[in-house]
């Protein structure tokens, strides 16, 4: 349960029972391939038909343009130079409560752009921002402070396509408009080491707060695709993230990183990596950052990752996450549904973590614990700083077609403690021992779950009285085989 959401308390889950949510999320499944399969114009997705005669709705007191500082929507025209002079008139309006820049239908190709403050980005239904595909226009940035080293490569990285730091009152929107990084020419280059640095997100916004983006389309970025670094107060919204399933690497779909009081909802993500994966920086940089990822919510999501999860805490996780609940959530045709990863190195934490409402379909492993994820900046880090993991709950989970529905694999340095199951029934498609696999788990299963839990656990029936007691909480039963 989130304690202190703050201004996310006025949000209410709109489902009250496990059918009715499972049949929304059906229908949003197979709505929004749909659409993403035929409503495609020259390789750019349109969800819905032509508007003519677009009027933007008036969101702050001042609305311009793109074409009001030369924009041209042609998909070969640069634009940098036009939303630059925008941006810097929006930025002139702050005491007057900001400003409106408009993006209407047509092709805007344009390198890299800051935001301001007090500014909203409203894009059309058919405007499509495209990311120039040539890095000398993207430019170098310091590696950030938690993680003190290019993801991919030492030294300075690749900036984001729309960025902002150190705002406040920011606001991406509009008529299911889309950013399109156009990564394809990035992985490609990843792929064959062509690149000195680490590639750059689609959109990050870095140390700010009061941020919403919402109603709008992401898709094919070069690196992670939205990427709050260090905000408070993070509303996403109604927000389709889109790139190849496979081929596509580190396309995370959103990356809370070291964030606090932020609320996911009613989005699709079908990406080429985690679709969420919540982070806090890494190793010994990360834990003297020590800022961590706390109360957050994740809710009423459908979601697909053919290469990793569909909702992960970590592998980066040193300064903290910590009051996270994640619920109403379908993970389809994905490799795993539900991952928390972490190593020795890391330090940190992760607890208070409440998974509520899961539908798994067709995944190979439902629920993933993994202690040994061993990727690690340098060689500066802390054998000895192990992580913390505790107070993680399961409370109504189905799904059907999965291989090995639990797969928690503590250590004896990483134990996982104090570890609940509650309400599951999952249909497997692999018929063998060890599809519930556990290694230094401790916990307890609350009445009758299908597969029946592995012996790590101690056994409550539904009026909470124990029936069995572990029979080892160092039981080991892992088995990579299925």
């Amino acid at each position: 349960m989130v304690e202190n959401p703050g201004p996310l308390a006025r949000f209410q889950a709109p489902f009250t029972s496990h059918r009715t949510l499972f049949a929304f999320l059906c229908v949003a499944t197979f709505a929004s391939v749909f659409l993403w399969q035929g409503n495609e114009i020259n390789g750019f997705l349109v969800l819905g038909g032509v508007v003519s005669g677009w009027t933007p709705p008036l969101l702050r007191p001042v609305a311009f343009n793109l074409t009001d500082f030369g924009g041209v929507g042609d998909g070969v025209t640069l634009n940098t130079v036009a939303f630059e002079r925008a941006v810097s008139a929006i930025s002139k309006l702050r005491e007057k409560g900001g400003g409106q820049l408009n993006v209407p239908p047509g092709l805007w190709l344009t390198a890299p752009f800051n935001l301001t403050s007090h500014m909203t980005l409203f894009l059309a239904q058919d405007a499509v921002i495209l990311g120039i595909q040539d890095e000398k226009y993207w430019p170098l940035m310091p590696a950030l402070p938690s993680y003190g080293y290019g993801r991919e490569h030492p030294g300075p990285r690749y900036g984001s396509l729309i960025h902002g730091q150190n705002l406040r009152d920011v606001v991406i929107t509009g008529h299911n408009g889309t950013i399109n990084g156009q990564g394809q020419s990035w992985w490609t280059k990843y792929r064959e080491k062509l690149l000195n640095h680490t590639r750059g997100p689609l959109v990050q916004i870095m140390w700010s707060s009061d941020i919403v983006i919402a109603n709008i389309t992401l898709r094919d970025s070069p690196f992670w695709t939205l990427h709050p670094y260090d905000c408070k107060n993070v509303t996403i919204k109604n927000v389709t993230i889109l790139a190849p399933v496979y081929h596509a690497p580190n396309t995370d779909g959103i990356d809370p990183d070291s964030c606090e009081d932020m609320l996911i909802e009613d989005c699709y993500i079908s990406v080429g990596d985690d679709a969420i994966a919540i982070k806090s920086g890494w190793d010994q940089y990360g834990i003297a950052y020590g800022k961590p990822s706390k109360n957050i919510i994740i809710r009423n999501l459908v979601v697909r990752s053919n290469v990793s999860a569909g909702i992960s805490i970590g592998s980066e996780m040193s300064g903290g996450v910590s009051n996270v609940t994640v619920e109403n959530v379908l993970v389809w045709e994905s490799r795993r549904a539900i991952r928390i990863k972490t190593a020795p190195g890391r330090g940190g934490y992760v607890r208070q973590i409440t998974y509520r409402n899961l539908t798994f379909n067709n995944v190979r492993v439902g629920i993933v614990i993994k202690t040994n994820y061993n990727e690690h900046p340098d060689a500066g880090y802390d054998p000895l700083a192990f992580p913390v993991l505790s107070d993680i709950s399961f409370i109504n989970v189905r799904g059907q077609g999965v291989r090995v529905p639990v797969r928690i694999e503590g250590s004896k340095e990483i134990s996982v403690r104090n570890v609940t199951f509650q309400d599951m029934n999952v249909g497997i498609t692999y018929k063998k021992k060890h599809i519930f696999q556990c290694a230094f788990v401790e916990g307890r299963v609350i009445g009758t779950i299908f597969p029946a839990p592995c012996g790590n656990f101690d056994q409550y029936n539904e009026q909470g009285e124990l029936v069995k007691h572990a029979v080892s909480q160092n039981v080991t039963d892992i088995d990579y085989e299925i």
